[in-house]
């Protein structure tokens, strides 16, 4: 008897829809293209904020990922993994967790010609100082518009820290990374090269979400300011201020981010003046109420002269290591003028167990602009104090004890201490007593 083995036409179609699906898969597989990675090294030249450090000359190495295989229309994702940074963390700070965020362009050519901008998240491990930059990954997209091969070469790329930029450059050939194969007829005008610049112009100018927030936000207040809708607070812009420092052991210059905001109190504004991001970890020992900022913003526009606004002392003792923070500076403009007027960073005082470093604007720049009325005994043409009194020459600070001992050993506990503002360097180093 011959044996014949029966195939059910269940198990037949379900054999069949397998190699359809498999089919399916393959031929998706081939549309979409196998992603590709490759990795290339460029010397790099990076300048970090005035005042931190010297420009440095150093090797990035980047891997890109992008598609091998696309057709005309297709957007097309792109990764830009840091293996190595050009430049490490200066000896200056511990740079916390999530503190560092990096953008940059990709040069698009051949078939296409376009700047990719990119931009990672502000993720990274805390890194020591005088440790390596370990940078997230940074991600972009390109719409391609035209059949044929279109190169990803790596280009400049920021490093943005506590609202400060690193900006790294090539400073010789940099080698195509990826290659994609473009198929398809014709070109697309919904993409066009310079939508991509546009994007990436936008990520270099605003490396950070917080910079930008404040800029729109900026110009919405400086908008309602003015269009008599009874708003009463406003948002200023942070704008990057260079400052000439003198300070106890010399002359020194510094870039700081300052924002000024306001609220309006009857006729008056309440200001307050942010340094944002100014931290640093202290490398001394430095007790309560020892530290105290005060500032003279610069009127202009319709009014003139400066109000004063001043911050806190430090409330408790600061140790070895943990962070030092220029704290929010308060103070009360009363206009002196009706119309539009400007508010501007102008000088900064830092005092510190009876040093001073005074900071004078080499170049400022307008934060916010009030619709103002003119007050009885106003600012105009004069300065005008917080709270109606100005601190005294200490500014306020304890004292440290009697003229011959104590206060030697309190100046001694801030030598060497260093406040950074913006990515700028004070050191407050005590003069040595004569014997």
């Amino acid at each position: 008897m011959i044996m014949r083995r029966r195939v059910t036409p269940v198990r037949a179609g379900a054999a069949a829809a397998a190699l359809v699906l498999g089919g399916a898969g393959v031929l998706l597989g081939a549309a979409a293209g196998t992603a590709q990675a490759a990795e290339v090294s460029f010397a790099t030249h990076c300048v970090p904020p005035a005042g931190v450090a010297d420009p440095i000359d150093g090797t990035t190495k980047v891997e890109i990922t992008a598609p091998a295989t696309a057709k005309v229309g297709d957007t097309v994702d792109i990764t830009w993994k840091f293996v190595q940074a050009a430049s490490k963390n200066p000896d200056i700070i511990d740079l916390p967790a999530n503190t560092v965020q990096p953008s940059g362009t990709i040069k698009a050519a051949g078939a296409q010609t376009a700047d990719v901008a990119m931009q990672g998240p502000r993720e990274n491990p805390a890194i020591p100082k005088g440790g390596d930059m370990v940078l997230s990954d940074m991600t972009g997209s390109l719409k391609l518009t035209s059949p044929g091969s279109v190169t990803l070469t790596p280009d400049a790329y920021t490093v943005n820290a506590y609202g400060t930029d690193t900006v790294c450059t090539p400073s010789g050939t940099v080698p195509q990374a990826a290659t994609i194969e473009v198929t398809g007829t014709g070109s697309t005008d919904s993409a066009s090269p310079s939508d991509s610049t546009s994007a990436s112009a936008s990520a270099s100018a605003s490396p950070s979400d917080s910079a930008s927030a404040s800029a729109s936000a900026s110009a919405s207040a400086s908008a309602s300011a003015s269009d008599g809708t009874g708003q009463t607070d406003f948002t200023g812009k942070e704008v990057k201020i260079p400052y000439a420092c003198k300070t106890p052991i010399g002359d020194k210059s510094a870039t700081s981010p300052v924002q000024i905001n306001a609220k309006k109190d009857g006729g008056s504004f309440d200001l307050t003046v942010q340094f944002n991001g100014s931290v640093m970890d202290s490398p001394a020992d430095i007790p309560a109420d020892k530290v105290k900022p005060s500032m003279e913003v610069v009127l202009g526009g319709a009014d003139t002269g400066t109000v004063h606004v001043e911050g806190p002392t430090n409330s408790e003792a600061i140790k070895t290591g943990d962070p030092i923070k220029i704290p929010d500076l308060t103070g009360t403009y009363k206009p002196g003028a009706s119309g539009e007027s400007t508010l501007s960073p102008g000088v900064l005082t830092v005092e510190a167990l009876g040093t001073t470093t005074t900071c004078t604007p080499t170049k400022t720049e307008v934060s916010l602009t009030l619709d103002t009325t003119e007050q009885a005994s106003g600012a105009s043409g004069s300065t005008t104090t917080s709270g109606g009194s100005s601190s005294s020459s200490s500014g306020g600070l304890a004292e440290t004890g009697d003229s011959s001992n104590g206060a030697l050993k309190a100046l001694g506990l801030v030598a060497g201490t260093a406040i950074l503002l913006g990515g700028a360097v004070f050191t407050f180093m005590p003069k040595r007593r004569t014997r």
